[in-house]
């Protein structure tokens, strides 16, 4: 463990290891009895001691004698000094456990337990910290109990930030000590301590202090992560912001029937077609938030009542918290000409995970069109037929083109009061690119390299909207680029982060992104039109990213990729056609996404790697396997025990009953047999066609 090479254990340690299991067992047999028979005698609470200076890990010695504490407290002639004596036996007892094994959780808990009681001094404490932390300054226990131990004591966080520092000159590949900075640093913003008010003058010191420990040894890896946490706090907003929204700011959005219309006056970013009799309001945030409701966003309009909307939190498990917000704004099926305002905020009650209220209200205005319109047979409608080959897409006119571009300003939300506020933070950023390019130019550092790409795109994401460009994409996408043949280890992680820049690239300005979207060849007319599709096939990407940016879309075209997941897909609520063909999604779960997608009609996931695995993986990618949302609303009413496919194919029914497709590909999977085709007809009867089949 931890590099020790093992031994081959001599005979007289194997003798004496015998021995010593001998003498554990025996004692363990007579305590357990003292234990269920609840005898607390001098003699059987000093067998627990022995016991646990031979094995400290025995949790129900430890509890053993929190009983025998506490029937000595409670007997009737008990008095302070013996109180304190019984008290002091245990921290005895604790301190004997420590030197065997001073890593042991029991020892430090029930340590803690004992000075809780508030009977015994706290003084000797740190003294005894001390003695530990220089047999190992890292001890993260003994670092934990030392948080406690300042508690009690009302020492003060500067006074522990102090002791930070010195641990730090005695030893900067201390990694607990910057950890504990960390903690300290943390609490300190929080209250707005003395001194610590302003992060614009704590940090930069800051960074002078681990740049001392970074330039003295990189390739030591304690201080690079102290360095990610200072990035994190210089570029991280306390309040949080809307970063985008659909439909966007000043738009004009059209419904008609099952098509949608994209005359002069109307462009094809809101542009929607809807046979529902609604359409999606989309909030994205920077941050995850809670607290979305008709009473912290409001929505006025001439047709709707602002109380009949349902905000819903569209995460990964169930939890009320989200950076995307969804609610669905029901229209009359008659001619309709009227403005939409969204209040965002204007009331208290959204709060970010951290505990900071949005705290700058947002308005958005945008005008709703509704125009019936009967359905023409011999046109070809967005939610059929639809195959996202080469051959049938074609580049945007001219007049299309400036349509697109008119239009990609409304699409982001600008928050010009972050602009001063952010000024500190620009040359923050600033100061430390030139310093790790300069650390690059005398030494080839692997974590150096990593450090400079977040850093760049950092710098990127904090003057993206304002400079209208991401300066420093290619050189991040460079360095991730040599990250991923220096470091095979984490190939998969730079892939991953490269596929992230790479999508903010391409929808960073509009010439970028115009040049992958496309317009379907079917369309009927200039009048009359198709969505964009947005073609982002053949760019290796490994990771979808930028969210906040794809709103608008409605068609879709990922193919010939390596996604091993789409997380975070379900932002795009207007996306009616999907293609994921030729990808590397390794089970049925990694559609769960999709779920959320009400108005997906179209779906190509053909010749991936479904069904290839016996296990499926994916459902742990999250913080918990019980936080995975399939089959967790599992509806004890509904029966699918009268059918043994259904039974046996149970993830398929839980990812594809809620959704309503008209086309599905899914040829090319080794799950793909005849016999689970037949089980996606019964799982959705409303599809039509099924791998370029009609179906009866």
């Amino acid at each position: 463990m931890h590099g020790r090479p093992r031994k081959a254990p001599k005979p007289e340690d194997e003798a004496a290891s015998s021995a010593k299991a001998q003498k554990l067992r025996a004692l363990q047999t007579q305590f357990f009895s003292f234990h269920h028979n609840k005898i607390y005698t001098k003699e059987a609470v000093e067998l627990s001691a022995k016991l646990l200076e031979i094995n400290p890990e025995s949790y129900t010695a430890w509890n053993y004698r929190k009983l025998a504490v506490e029937h000595y407290l409670n007997l009737p002639d008990c008095n302070p000094d013996s109180i304190k004596s019984v008290l002091d036996d245990e921290l005895r007892v604790v301190e004997n456990a420590l030197r065997q094994n001073f890593k042991s959780y029991g020892a430090w808990h029930h340590r803690k337990w004992v000075l809780s009681k508030g009977h015994s001094s706290i003084d000797n404490e740190l003294r005894l910290l001390d003695k530990f932390q220089k047999a190992d300054s890292r001890n993260f226990h003994a670092w934990n109990y030392r948080r406690f131990v300042a508690e009690s004591m009302k020492r003060s966080e500067q006074d522990e930030l102090k002791y930070t520092e010195d641990m730090i000159y005695a030893n900067f590949s201390n990694y607990s000590a910057w950890h504990n900075r960390s903690v300290l640093l943390s609490a300190l913003f929080d209250k707005k301590a003395e001194g610590f008010l302003l992060k614009e003058k704590v940090l930069p010191e800051e960074y002078e202090f681990i740049h001392q420990a970074i330039f003295t040894d990189p390739d030591d890896q304690s201080g690079w992560f102290y360095h990610l946490w200072l990035l994190d706090q210089t570029v991280t907003t306390d309040s949080p912001l809307l970063a985008s929204s659909w439909p966007g700011h000043g738009s004009d959005v059209l419904l008609v029937g099952d098509r949608c219309y994209n005359g002069s006056a109307f462009s094809p970013f809101s542009a929607l077609h809807s046979d529902s009799g609604s359409f999606p309001i989309v909030l994205y945030f920077n941050q995850p938030v809670r607290g979305v409701n008709s009473s912290t966003v409001t929505v006025e309009c001439g047709f709707n009542k602002n109380e009949d909307l349902l905000w819903k939190p569209l995460s990964a498990s169930n939890s009320q918290t989200a950076r995307v917000w969804v609610a669905h704004l029901k229209v009359p099926s008659s001619d309709l000409h009227s403005t939409v305002e969204v209040s965002v905020g204007h009331t208290k009650g959204i709060i970010s995970t951290r505990g900071f209220e949005y705290s700058h209200p947002s308005m958005l205005s945008f005008k709703v069109h509704v125009q019936p319109m009967e359905r023409d047979s011999s046109q070809v409608s967005v939610a059929e037929s639809i195959s996202l080959r080469e051959e049938n897409f074609k580049v945007y006119g001219k007049q299309s083109e400036e349509s697109i571009i008119d239009s990609f300003d409304q699409l982001i939300i600008k928050n010009g009061h972050e602009t001063t506020a952010s000024n500190w933070r620009f040359e923050a950023l600033a100061k430390e690119i030139e310093c790790f390019r300069e650390l690059l130019s005398l030494v080839d550092c692997k974590i150096g390299k990593l450090t400079l790409a977040r850093l760049l795109k950092a710098y990127d994401a904090m003057s993206y909207p304002f400079a209208n460009k991401l300066v420093h994409s290619e050189e991040v996408l460079e360095l991730y680029s040599d990250l991923m043949k220096l470091d095979r280890t984490h190939y998969q992680f730079y892939k991953d982060e490269r596929s992230i820049v790479l999508l903010q690239k391409v929808t960073s300005s509009k010439g970028s992104l115009l040049q992958h979207c496309f317009q379907y060849k079917d369309s009927v007319s200039s009048a009359i039109c198709g969505p964009i599709c947005l073609r982002l096939n053949n760019l290796s990407l490994s990771r979808m990213g930028a969210f906040e940016k794809l709103l608008w879309v409605q068609m879709l075209d990922l193919s010939h990729n390596e996604l091993q997941s789409i997380e975070g897909l379900k932002a795009m609520q207007l996306l009616s056609c999907l293609s994921l063909r030729n990808n590397k999604l390794r089970s049925l779960t990694a559609l769960e996404p999709l779920r959320k997608l009400k108005l997906l009609r179209i779906l190509d996931i053909s010749y991936n790697q479904i069904g290839d695995h016996s296990i499926d993986t994916t459902r742990y990618v999250c913080s918990s396997p019980l936080s995975h949302s399939v089959g967790s609303e599992l509806n004890r009413d509904e029966t699918v025990t009268s059918d043994v496919a259904l039974i046996n194919n149970w993830e398929a029914f839980y990812i594809f009953k809620d959704f309503n497709l008209n086309q599905l590909d899914i040829v090319g999977n080794t799950i793909a047999d005849e016999k689970f085709k037949s089980v996606l007809v019964k799982i959705m009867p409303k599809l039509k066609q099924l791998d370029g089949k009609l179906l009866d």
